[in-house]
């Protein structure tokens, strides 16, 4: 998939609500499945500022975890092992796919 490709598809929006009660949007770029435990791959949507000639996008992946009632929630990575494991899986996606 190339970059322009990339850009042009459509990809699912998520809101997420950060401690300061703000929202903000994100497109699901990718969900992740490593060792039992599920990830997501996500870059900030702003569909003012969309530049699809940029080279480089941010990227942030988040660890989703279950309440005690099956709630998902989206939560930082804070094992340094976890974090290394997740993005080099992210990258050897992201390189197979060519992004």
């Amino acid at each position: 998939m190339s970059e322009e490709e990339l850009f042009d598809e459509e990809f699912p929006i998520l809101i997420l609500i950060d401690e300061e009660g703000e929202e903000h949007e994100f497109e699901l770029l990718a969900e992740l499945e490593i060792e039992d435990e599920k990830y997501r791959v996500l870059v900030p949507f702003d569909d003012e500022e969309a530049d699809e000639d940029e080279e480089e996008f941010e990227v942030v992946i988040l660890k989703v975890v279950l309440d005690e009632e099956g709630n998902e929630f989206l939560s930082d990575i804070e094992d340094d092992e976890e974090w290394e494991r997740v993005a080099d899986a992210w990258q050897e996606l992201a390189e197979g796919e060519d992004l």
